[in-house]
């Protein structure tokens, strides 16, 4: 069992890192009293499969300060159980913490007609210092905006490396509309078309012979080469921005021959070089 313990101060990313979690497979629960962790993990050992074998906790300033003050002998006593914790804290300066709390209008969880918000704040890092102080992975986010937040708590999952962009490159024909949902589109109708080649028209751009005439017409190379450069240079731009999906749409005017021997060549490509590469014909049902 793998369990990471996400906690912070409130307004620094806390929410938006357990989100991360949740979208790499973790089963998330946010504001768990400490005291029914030990109670949640050996439901977990009775009940062994898939849906708790990855936990994230969220732990705040919203748990009783008795507890919070027991974390340190909580945390001593799960691993003393042979389980994989991690502690994530998540911080910030007060001065970024009041602007993050005065531009969404959200309440702060220790404040009131009598304790104003910086003094919340100021209250909260005192009251989150025993589980700061044994963080595994302290992540200060002042200088972070939201895209580089979920980048850098992606970075730092305690099993790097397992996650990453699924790339679906689309052939799809235009006289049949234009595809749902790409991020990419690539008209391949100036490249051409085998449709008017007797021996080719019957077949796709999957077929030896329809693959034999592609590679022998310049254009066609030539138009591979600038796709592929430009998604080289693009993609990796998206995958840092912790896109979970891209969709590479390549049309020409039935989506036999044209996009379908690009969407093949691409996803050849690419291969190996993000988590998953997929290749769909629309047109072909394949």
């Amino acid at each position: 069992m793998r369990l990471v313990i996400v906690s912070g101060l409130s307004g620094a990313g806390k929410t938006v890192a357990l989100k991360q979690y949740e979208d790499r497979g973790y089963y998330c629960i946010d504001n768990i009293p400490l005291d029914l962790v030990q109670p949640l993990l050996t439901h977990a050992v009775d009940n062994p499969g898939p849906r708790y074998r990855k936990l994230a906790l969220g732990i705040d300033a919203r748990c009783d300060p008795l507890e919070i003050e027991r974390f340190p002998s909580v945390l001593d006593l799960l691993r003393g159980q042979a389980i994989d914790v991690h502690v994530l804290f998540l911080t910030a300066d007060d001065s970024v913490i009041l602007r993050r709390y005065n531009e969404t209008r959200r309440r702060h969880p220790l404040s009131n007609p009598e304790v104003s918000l910086l003094d919340a704040i100021r209250l909260e890092r005192r009251l989150l210092k025993p589980i700061a102080d044994l963080a595994d992975v302290p992540l200060d986010t002042t200088n972070l905006n939201l895209y580089e937040l979920r980048a850098a708590v992606g970075a730092r999952l305690p099993e790097p490396g397992t996650h990453g962009l699924s790339l679906l490159f689309l052939s799809f024909g235009f006289k049949n509309g234009g595809p749902e949902g790409a991020d990419f589109v690539f008209d391949a109708r100036v490249l051409p078309n085998p449709h008017w080649v007797p021996d080719l028209r019957a077949l796709t751009g999957r077929d030896a012979p329809v693959v034999d005439y592609f590679k022998s017409q310049t254009l066609v190379s030539q138009f591979l080469d600038d796709t592929r450069a430009y998604l080289e240079r693009w993609l990796p731009a998206f995958e840092a921005q912790d896109r979970p999906y891209v969709t590479v749409a390549i049309g020409c005017t039935g989506g036999q021959h044209r996009s379908v021997y690009l969407a093949e060549r691409l996803g050849q490509a690419f291969e190996g070089r993000f988590e998953q590469v997929v290749v769909k014909h629309r047109e072909l049902n394949a």
